[in-house]
């Protein structure tokens, strides 16, 4: 596997895009349990609550559709409503490889950020609010509170969760590199990860010797990326570590 070409390109994607999609995930879901927080009206944030979630639980087969309206095209929503009063030319997305890392890296935090975030919120919600309390009679305002109190009662739940996404790091949602692009072949350099190589090579290409060497490389990596995690965690804050 390693003589061919492709191995540097899966790898390279695999790690990537799950890194892009850790930072971006975290930084977007916390930052959406605090604004959740700081509502008061239990109706507006149950509402607020259902649509962040709503996403996670719809099919990626459905995600893929709606991606398409907008990006078809003949039809797609940006070229026909967008590009086209503002007399650009339309984009032919599913033939533009430089977009397709952009376009990935967002259908797949809308799609997973509200499961975070709702754990986020939860682990907020159980903080103790004298904290707050006393950080008012200070005369705290709601940045510092969220930046001295808020933060730090998340640190243990956001270390476990980031530990957890490494330990997955070299896996990848199938049906996003996959069934989102359409399986388009212009866009195979940016969309093909490990998943979509073993599957590939198993239903394409018929090679299992290939697949089966794609998914043991994809095992042993990730057991050892959650050791190494896990050991720097540990250096750094033991309580926060898995083991």
């Amino acid at each position: 596997m390693f003589k061919t070409n492709v191995a540097w390109t899966i790898t390279r994607n695999t790690i990537l895009y799950n890194m892009a999609f850790i930072l971006i995930g975290t930084i977007f879901a916390v930052g959406v349990a605090m604004l959740l927080n700081q509502i008061r009206s239990n109706s507006a944030r149950k509402t607020y609550q259902t649509a962040i979630l709503l996403p996670n639980l719809i099919s990626i087969v459905v995600v893929s559709y709606l991606v398409y309206a907008f990006l078809s095209s003949d039809a797609g929503f940006i070229n026909n409503s967008i590009l086209k009063p503002l007399k650009m030319k339309p984009i032919s997305w599913y033939a533009a490889s430089a977009y397709w890392p952009y376009i990935l890296v967002i259908v797949s935090v809308w799609k997973s950020f509200g499961y975070s975030c709702i754990i986020y919120y939860a682990t907020i919600v159980g903080i103790d609010r004298s904290y707050y309390e006393a950080a008012v009679i200070d005369g705290a305002n709601r940045w510092k509170q969220m930046l001295h109190i808020t933060l730090p009662g998340l640190k243990s739940v956001i270390v476990i969760l980031t530990l957890l996404s490494i330990s997955r790091i070299f896996y990848s949602d199938f049906g996003l590199f996959y069934q989102v692009p359409l399986n388009s072949g212009a866009l195979i350099d940016v969309t093909n990860t490990i998943d979509t190589y073993v599957f590939r090579g198993l239903v394409q290409l018929n090679n299992v010797g290939m697949a089966s060497a794609a998914g043991f490389y994809q095992s042993i990596v990730g057991f050892f990326l959650v050791l190494i995690a896990n050991f720097a965690v540990k250096k750094i804050d033991e309580d926060s570590a898995l083991f």
